[in-house]
């Protein structure tokens, strides 16, 4: 089992309106505290992620299979070109040939222009403030 920052692939949880979960295999590059996600704009994890910053994540294989324990996070998507280009470069960093073949196909095909990139941050467990179970 492989630790976030280790992962090919991460499970990305964002969640619907009526509050539903839905997951999705993503490629996930962590710096700064951070983790830098790309979509294509008009995805439904994109969508979702309008409409409520709250999300998960967790390692998993490339077909969405977990592979270890759930974080709560806060996803956001980033508007700043200078942010857009450390995930860039971050996401190069860790994927390397196959990033640039990502970037390479998305240009042939116009989609480059159209992607979403996303921050996630992970959320520290919330206290339940009764100390009483501590010894």
């Amino acid at each position: 089992m492989s630790t976030l920052e280790e992962a090919r692939y991460v499970s990305l949880a964002t969640y619907r309106r009526d509050g539903r979960e839905v997951a999705t295999p993503v490629w996930a590059a962590h710096e700064g505290g951070v983790w830098y996600v790309f979509s294509a704009g008009d995805a439904g994890k994109v969508k979702r992620l309008r409409a409520r910053s709250k999300a998960r994540l967790a390692t998993c294989d490339m077909r969405g299979g977990n592979r270890g324990e759930w974080h709560d996070a806060e996803a956001d998507l980033i508007d700043d070109p200078e942010e857009i280009g450390r995930a860039l470069a971050a996401l190069r960093r860790k994927y390397g040939f196959a990033m640039r073949l990502a970037d390479l196909g998305a240009r042939l095909t116009g989609r480059y222009r159209k992607r979403a990139y996303i921050r996630v941050r992970l959320v520290e467990p919330q206290s339940t403030g009764d100390d009483s179970l501590c010894p």
